[in-house]
């Protein structure tokens, strides 16, 4: 997992000046803004965690309950956000800014920044936990 720095109010204020609207990440921002070239992942996107041989999902594709190229989305109320992930053949997932991530908590902590139990996070597009599908 990446570590996780804290920055002030002003300094995250700056980093969306710089963002490029519906592209960057706070990641690839500051890989922007400090010169560091981009980590490209298969789909040219930025790459935050290596997926495992034996990603996390890759039982519920093996039965049928999930599809590779089915959309998962995790409806943040109190944020008003919805973000969406892709399942990945591999049993990956893929958000939207193309960074590929081995299991759901991987990715639901890529999205919010702080440790997050992407099980009960996401969901299908028809409401049912990732949790009750296990």
């Amino acid at each position: 997992m990446s570590p996780t720095i804290r920055v002030d109010d002003e300094v995250y204020e700056e980093l969306q000046n710089r963002a490029k609207p519906f592209v960057d990440t706070p990641n690839s921002t500051l890989r922007r803004v400090l010169g560091l070239p981009e980590r490209a992942s298969q789909s040219g996107g930025t790459t935050t965690e290596s997926p495992s041989p034996e990603a996390a999902l890759r039982p519920l594709l093996t039965d049928r309950r999930l599809r590779p190229g089915q959309r998962l989305v995790w409806r943040r109320r109190n944020l008003n956000q919805v973000h969406y992930v892709e399942v990945l053949a591999s049993g990956a997932l893929q958000l939207e800014d193309g960074s590929v991530h081995g299991t759901p908590s991987g990715a639901a902590t890529a999205l919010a920044g702080n440790s997050q139990n992407g099980w009960t996070a996401f969901t299908t597009e028809d409401g049912i936990l990732l949790r009750d599908l296990r």
